[in-house]
């Protein structure tokens, strides 16, 4: 017993370095998987309103919409170029993270509003709340996708 405690403990030890540390492709990838995220709950939203999904869902797709978006820009801040982002996400970051911060405010009062008033008055917001294409026509390189 105290053989396997000494070797699972030198075990931890030896990964203790690599804690915390990530590669530039591990970086694009945890970026790609936030945003596909996004893309697969906007889809989900997108089938329930317009009567190919169960609607008792919407909230809670609302809610992780909400969620998603609110850590997203956190995913670009080690401006780490590649995936389908383009350069010119870290050249106007200023312009970028503003829309990327106005996002998640929005698909937030979205996901309050779903809780509070009901999903049918929040799909009042749905348009407003994801402005997809318009940071995607200019930071997104959908050949890359």
């Amino acid at each position: 017993m105290v053989r396997v405690s000494k070797a699972v403990a030198l075990g931890v030890m030896m990964l203790l370095p690599m804690v915390g540390h990530t590669d530039d492709k591990d970086v694009v990838e945890y970026r790609q998987h936030i945003m596909k995220s996004l893309e697969q709950q906007t889809a989900a939203l997108g089938q329930i309103l317009s009567g190919a999904g169960p609607t008792e869902n919407t909230v809670a797709h609302m809610q992780t919409l909400a969620l998603t978006a609110s850590i997203a820009l956190k995913s670009f801040e080690p401006k780490v170029p590649g995936g389908a982002a383009k350069p010119e996400v870290w050249k106007d970051w200023a312009e970028f993270s503003k829309r990327m911060k106005d996002f998640a405010d929005k698909s937030a009062e979205m996901a309050k509003i779903a809780r509070e008033q009901g999903a049918d008055q929040a799909a009042l917001h749905v348009i407003e709340a994801l402005p997809c294409k318009g940071c995607h026509d200019v930071y997104r390189d959908e050949k890359k996708i």
